[in-house]
């Protein structure tokens, strides 16, 4: 029985990653957490101190949300009926980040599946910032959904990898029970300078190799190109449904988040985004 973790604003970027969390895991018994967190817009030191004038507002917000999440988990049930899943609704009066991560840790979830929640532009879907914090601080994998994207099977996974992580089995079993589930295969691309592999790296990478063996992978190398431009130049080749990368502080990933505003990553993300935290 897997426990995900559905995020929800009831936007229609939020329902696109629900409706994707129930096509991926169609055929795995899931329980699925519906939540959604509420802050009054009028919030004020004195509605914490149950200032007369503002007693009763925090119950109107809670039963909007109430409402509005069983009635997405009806719209969902009767869009997407599966017998092998189950929705549990859930409203809290707190920020969204903080809600999902103590779901997570309350729940002992094994996934959290959202929306980018980012904005939009012609040729690019930017992470926004509750994405971003979710990813950073989540102690189980997150899969991040562009907003508009058609579900696709992960029949083809995009892994890229700088062999500077020492991966373990438990690690990436959620990647590849995915892969297993749907009949995947996972490219590993090495985003490299150009030099020559170090001993750790050429270590990493044969047990990186291992740990795929039950899974058809294959290995690629992009030298002299960064991360984004090596993922972009590789899909341009070969269409990918998925792309997995493991949380590491002292990868590119960590890198990639950085940034003071996540705005100023010009991040292509064109298809759903699997972050898999890092195993210390």
């Amino acid at each position: 029985m897997k426990k995900i973790i559905l995020p929800t604003d009831f936007s229609e970027n939020a329902y696109n990653a629900i409706k994707y969390a129930v096509q991926l895991f169609k055929d795995v018994e899931c329980t699925f957490y519906l939540i959604n967190t509420y802050t009054p817009a009028v919030y004020r030191t004195e509605y914490a101190l149950y200032s007369p004038g503002q007693i009763g507002l925090g119950d109107m917000y809670r039963e909007n949300s109430q409402t509005q999440l069983e009635e997405l988990k009806t719209k969902i049930e009767n869009e997407f009926y599966n017998p092998s899943h189950t929705f549990i609704t859930h409203s809290a009066f707190n920020i969204p980040v903080d809600e999902v991560l103590e779901t997570v840790k309350n729940e002992k979830a094994d996934l959290v599946i959202m929306g980018t929640q980012g904005a939009t532009g012609a040729k690019e879907i930017l992470l926004g910032t509750h994405t971003v914090h979710v990813i950073k601080k989540a102690t189980c994998p997150v899969i991040a959904v562009p907003s508009g994207f058609e579900y696709e099977n992960p029949t083809e996974i995009l892994f890229p990898t700088d062999y500077e992580i020492d991966y373990k089995k438990e690690q990436l079993k959620p990647l590849l029970d995915i892969a297993k589930n749907h009949i995947g295969s996972i490219e590993v691309i090495h985003v490299s300078s150009g030099n020559d592999l170090t001993e750790k790296q050429i270590e990493n990478k044969q047990k990186l190799n291992y740990l795929l063996a039950q899974t058809a992978h294959l290995f690629h190398n992009m030298p002299n190109q960064g991360v984004i431009s090596a993922i972009n130049n590789f899909q341009m080749k070969k269409r990918m449904n998925l792309l997995a990368m493991v949380q590491n502080k002292h990868t590119f990933l960590e890198r990639l988040f950085i940034e003071p505003t996540i705005k100023k990553i010009g991040f292509h993300v064109t298809i759903p985004f699997m972050v898999i935290p890092h195993f210390d």
